[in-house]
């Protein structure tokens, strides 16, 4: 995402107290109650000056004085300091306790609300944004953009303080006031420069932060494609180069925030020795008292930490700014799907699906990928979409579930448009099986359950269809075994049949398959399918096939090719009218075969002394395709 920071100064400042605005209207409580902390604080540190110097005026002086003094001057100044600091105490728990919560629930309700834009934002917008920026947003830049709200409430006392700092000098010795009046602005133009200095270099840094994830999360999602193809020196140095620029980003924040920081300490410094040389000065007239003296100089001792919280405020609003601009890009950003209010009443028999000559693409002015596709399905039947690559097949399935918009025609489920359906209402009535399965760091469980309230009487019967409840009783947990990080320790054909199981516990009156069963044997495959039609599922199914043994099961085939319908009817039908298809599916039959004969070469060769291939070992396991090994040695063939 291109950078928009401010680029002036005066912009940083009036934009930064805005975001800071923002937070403070949506926690206003929280924020009153760590203000209050913090002025309490202030008045406290200020008090606890005065009380030091009226200690040494009323006690100390003159215990020199007499060399002598009574407990109950001593009992006296005790108790004076010390219920200073109980009360100071007491701000200082209000302010932190009020920041830390106003902060943390400022991030977790931002992150909930990208999370939820994420979620309501279209396939096309999220194909235009690497996922390492989209994690950048929701993490590194919601952190940032709330990082001044923890020091906001301990600044706001400081303010407090200095207002009744200046007060109690102008009141206790106006030449030592002038001091405090040289000072303070001093601090906050030291402010003013680091901000305008620090605001590129933090918007630079956010930037290279999000580049940084996204190559990172690249690596992790293609580890397999690296590691066979012997690319981990190459993933490594590309990972370098982009760590080593935010290194050199990050050092030049630290660099400028290093020179800034010393200075800051300085100040109060200076202006503590200011004020021992102008008192000394002004005892020596009699203008002033050692009280006097000694309040304001420990004032100025103690107003080191309180006026660097200004500092801390000032000098992170460049990165709140930077991190508020690329949150807003997300929740501001358009092309969510809108949604009618029209329910479905709620039915166990199959729906009706209608493609009313749907036009859709991915990018406004590039070709479209469907042209004006329309067909219906009956409600209990089988169709087959068939087409070469580039077709538009898994572009329709998307359709189907709605989970792109056709840019012209409809989509109606039982004579509902799916764009009229409320919210959740295609998903109570559809499901969708992909061919790239994914499946969670979870249980067999969880994983087809996803939170579902369901029974494992339920699950088990959506696996039994799904041809994988041999396997997963045969795992060392049963529903209980972890599958690992996207399913990891199951085979490509396993992980299929668990998504597909996914699927079918839902019981969808319409159930999607999008070339889901391709990583499964052939006899697996026509062994689910058959199971979708003898189960008492009761759905309409579209699945997006190439294997004859397939498509021979369905009731009607659809051929796709160049985003057109070029061809409906029956299997042999299209044999026998339309070129195309027939071509097509006698290439994947020739594919298919050789395939076949591929496995057996390997069954073959991999027989042990027991004569029996692999798979029939596995299968006696309680695997009927032969398991993972089976399955893997099916897709290292194809």
């Amino acid at each position: 995402m291109p950078s928009t920071a401010p680029r002036t100064s005066n912009d940083i400042l009036a934009r930064g107290l805005r975001v800071l605005g923002a937070g403070i209207r949506e926690q206003k409580a929280i924020f009153a109650v760590a203000v209050a902390g913090g002025a309490l604080f202030g008045g406290m540190t200020v008090a606890s000056a005065f009380v030091l110097g009226g200690v040494t005026t009323r006690t100390i002086l003159p215990a020199f004085a007499a060399g002598r003094t009574t407990a109950g001057a001593l009992a006296g100044a005790a108790l004076a300091i010390l219920g200073v600091a109980l009360v100071k105490v007491v701000g200082i728990v209000g302010r932190r306790v009020g920041a830390g919560t106003m902060q943390y629930r400022l991030q977790a309700s931002y992150r909930r609300r990208i999370t939820r834009q994420y979620l309501t934002l279209p396939l096309s917008w999220h194909q235009r944004h690497p996922t390492g920026t989209l994690l950048s947003n929701a993490n590194a830049d919601v952190e940032s953009t709330w990082y001044p709200i923890a020091p906001l409430p301990f600044a706001c006392g400081a303010v407090v303080m200095l207002g009744i700092t200046v007060v109690a000098l102008v009141r206790t010795d106006p030449a030592l006031s002038v001091v405090g009046l040289v000072v303070f602005p001093a601090v906050f133009t030291l402010n003013f420069v680091y901000s305008r200095r620090m605001s590129p270099r933090m918007t630079h840094a956010q930037q290279l932060r999000a580049e940084v994830s996204g190559v990172a999360h690249e690596s992790f999602d293609g580890a397999l494609v690296v590691k066979t193809l012997g690319r981990e020196q190459e993933e490594t140095d590309r990972f370098r180069r982009q760590a080593v620029e935010l290194r050199d980003a990050m050092v030049r924040v630290g660099r400028l925030r290093g020179t800034f920081d010393p200075m800051m300490e300085a100040l109060p410094t200076f202006g503590t020795l200011a004020v021992l040389l102008v008192g000394t000065m002004r005892l020596r007239s009699g203008a002033a008292t050692v009280g006097d003296l000694v309040s304001v100089a420990y004032l100025f001792t103690v107003l080191a930490l309180p006026v660097r919280a200004i500092g801390w405020v000032l000098g992170d609003l460049p990165r709140a700014v930077v991190g508020w601009d690329r949150v807003q890009r997300v929740l501001r950003a358009s092309g969510g799907q809108a949604y009618g209010d029209r329910v479905l009443p709620a039915r166990s028999e199959p729906a009706r699906l209608s493609v009313d000559q749907v036009t859709f693409g991915y990018a406004e002015g590039a070709p479209p990928v469907l042209i004006g596709v329309g067909f219906d399905v009956a409600p209990g039947s089988t169709v087959a979409v068939v087409g070469p690559t580039g077709s538009g097949k898994s572009t329709l399935v998307t359709l189907l579930v709605r989970l792109v918009d056709p840019q012209s025609g409809s989509v109606l489920l039982d004579g509902a448009d799916l764009r009229e359906l409320s919210r959740g209402g295609v998903s109570d009535h559809t499901a969708i099986v992909s061919q790239a399965t994914f499946l969670f760091d979870d249980t067999v469980r969880g994983n087809v359950t996803l939170g579902a309230d369901m029974s494992d009487e339920q699950v088990w019967r959506a696996l039994a269809v799904a041809q994988a409840d041999r396997f997963v009783r045969a795992l060392p947990d049963g529903l209980a075994t972890r599958v690992g990080e996207r399913g990891t320790s199951l085979s490509g054909g396993q992980r299929q049949r668990i998504a597909l199981a996914r699927a079918l516990a839902r019981r969808p009156r319409l159930l999607v398959l999008d070339d889901a069963t391709s990583s499964v044997d052939p006899a697996v495959e026509a062994a689910i399918l058959r199971g979708l039609r003898s189960a008492d599922l009761h759905a309409t199914v579209v699945v997006v096939a190439y294997r004859r043994s397939t498509i021979a099961l369905a009731d009607e085939v659809v051929f796709l090719e160049r985003g057109r319908v070029l061809g409906r009817g029956s299997h042999q039908d299209l044999l026998a009218t339309t070129p195309g298809y027939a071509r097509l599916v006698l290439a994947y039959e020739e594919a298919e075969q050789e395939r076949r004969r591929n496995r057996a070469a390997l069954a073959a060769g991999g027989r042990g002394r027991a004569g029996k291939p692999p798979a029939k070992a596995a299968a006696k396991a309680g695997e009927p395709d032969g398991g993972a090994d089976a399955d893997g040695a099916a897709e290292g063939a194809a």
